[in-house]
């Protein structure tokens, strides 16, 4: 049976999309993967939280999905700063194919720092305002 190429682009672009839900761990390493179960169980989680805790502020209630995101980002970059002949030797040892990664995944990093580094400074500045005002601003 002929094995599947993965490509790193793909990847990349999965964990910046729908990382939260653990897509590109399916992606990457099929269903067993326990880490892409844990990303996908944080979405439910954050449900039951909704309805079970219903006056608590989002960032409470949303916590798990919130945290499998910013873990989520992180998993970007590390997809995304492999280089291609490392890439090719974990994820495709025998496909018989190169990666070649091109400016699309430069492209998509900064936008992963733009959007982990402003998830992060939203989480901690919500987390304060809570902690310290009692969530007196907002």
């Amino acid at each position: 049976m002929p094995v599947r190429h993965k490509n790193k682009t793909l990847a990349a672009l999965l964990s910046f999309l729908l990382g939260a839900i653990g897509l590109h761990r399916f992606y990457l390493t099929g269903l067993r993967d326990r880490w892409g179960w844990l990303h996908f169980a944080s979405l439910p989680a954050s449900a039951a939280l909704l309805l079970a805790l219903p006056g608590q502020p989002l960032l409470v209630t949303a916590s798990p999905l919130v945290l499998s995101a910013l873990v989520a980002s992180i998993e970007t970059f590390v997809i995304g700063l492999m280089p291609d002949e490392k890439w090719d030797a974990t994820y495709n040892p025998d496909s018989g194919m190169k990666s070649d990664s091109r400016w699309f995944v430069a492209a998509l990093m900064v936008a992963n720092l733009f959007y982990g580094a402003t998830l992060l400074l939203t989480v901690i500045a919500r987390a304060f305002d809570l902690w310290l005002t009692g969530g007196a601003y907002g």
